[in-house]
């Protein structure tokens, strides 16, 4: 199926129908199962632990987030430390922070504590007891298990295309100014041919987060002097103003699936198996065009009421559906909110994902005859318009 939707470039025609109000609801959703992961985690250590332990694995957990934030302002502790190491601190902050809590509950008092550490494996051999081998002799199955399978692979297809599509929305954002297109089509491609390994040697589908694109963007910017042509007094002069910029190269990326590849496998999995696992555990000025925030947050609040629906429902039964909820989400967007909210609270609020304007803007240009798509000014609010906000 992946390999369907790289040949006919399904990027091209359904991202470009996909707007910010679901790609901020499906990153929202991620970030409270991560949260909910975290207090899963801490009811576990409650559970098998030491009341000291627990405490501290408290602690860790809290202490880990707030390390790697402190850490990631490192670029801005001039004039301590050369400006590449503050850069390098910054960047890997959070890998800093998981190491010093990895290292912190062996020293000293602490190491008489009980703890929960990440559980590896230190042979390349299946964790099952059913099982002695990776390879799964899929021919061997019922066929009507194969037919079956067709209906989980449809929906891990989904999710898979829409979270990589999503990470790679945000890690070409304009604000990063990237230069180089994204080859969608070659890493569903890719990912394509990774999951059918990952069936093939019987292990879970593995597929990149959605945090990691955005985090490496960030990690890449850097400023550039850039000439701008300015007019004073009716006189052009060249300014130079500082530009942040997406340092676009492939070597960090490859470095990094490099050691994840190297670290999965044994016997470095004995590192990763120090790990605690606790530690994995005022409004702006008024927009022109709007009138009130009314609209604004009622747009905010039904984006939280319907990640928190689409949250209770992965906790049930119906949990691997509910990639085809977040897809739902498309056409409610496009043909019902619009009777709901005033054009111009939507357009300020909301904007098509993979290119310029918003679907209220390409209404006006039909409304108004016009045949080429350009920028729209923000147009004044109607007096009076009855149901909507």
């Amino acid at each position: 199926m992946h390999y369907i939707l790289a040949v006919v470039n399904a990027h091209d025609w359904t991202m470009r129908y996909v707007t910010t109000f679901s790609t901020e609801i499906f990153s929202l959703l991620n970030s409270v199962i991560y949260f909910h992961k975290a207090v899963q985690e801490l009811q576990r250590a409650h559970d098998n632990l030491s009341f000291a332990a627990f405490l501290y694995a408290i602690i860790g957990a809290i202490g880990t987030c707030f390390v790697a934030i402190f850490l990631s302002t490192a670029e801005k502790w001039t004039p301590l430390f050369h400006r590449y190491i503050r850069l390098g601190i910054g960047e890997y902050a959070a890998a800093i922070s998981i190491v010093i809590f990895i290292g912190m509950p062996r020293i000293g008092e602490l190491a008489s504590l009980d703890r929960s550490t990440l559980q590896v494996s230190s042979t390349f051999e299946p964790t099952s007891v059913d099982r002695s081998t990776f390879f799964v002799r899929f021919w061997n199955l019922p066929i009507e298990w194969i037919f079956a399978a067709i209906v989980p692979g449809f929906i891990i297809t989904i999710l898979f295309f829409f979270d990589h599509e999503i990470s790679s929305i945000i890690c070409t954002a304009d604000r990063y100014d990237t230069k180089k297109p994204t080859g969608f089509a070659w890493d569903i491609f890719l990912l394509g041919t990774t999951t059918a390994l990952c069936g093939i040697l019987g292990i879970p589908p593995a597929n990149g987060l959605l945090p990691q694109a955005p985090l490496h963007s960030e990690s890449l910017m850097h400023t550039e002097k850039e000439e701008i042509l300015i007019s004073v007094d009716g006189e052009e002069k060249i300014e130079n103003r500082d530009v942040k910029r997406v340092y676009e190269q492939r070597w960090s990326a490859f470095l990094h699936a490099g050691a994840i590849m190297i670290f999965i496998s044994p016997p470095f999995q004995r590192v990763l198996g120090l790990t605690p696992t606790s530690v994995l555990a005022e409004l702006p000025e008024l927009p022109v065009g709007l009138k009130t925030y009314l609209g604004v947050h009622t747009y905010t609040i039904t984006q939280i009421v319907v990640t928190t629906i689409i949250f209770v429902v992965t906790l049930t039964q119906a949990a691997p559906a509910f990639p085809v909820l977040i897809i739902v989400l498309v056409p409610i967007r496009l043909l019902f909110m619009k009777r709901l909210w005033h054009a111009e609270t939507l357009r300020h609020v909301d904007a098509w994902a993979c290119r310029k304007g918003s679907p209220e803007d390409e209404k006006d240009l039909l409304a108004g005859g016009e045949t080429e798509k350009t920028e729209m000014p923000p147009r004044p609010l109607p007096l009076e318009q009855p149901g909507l906000v």
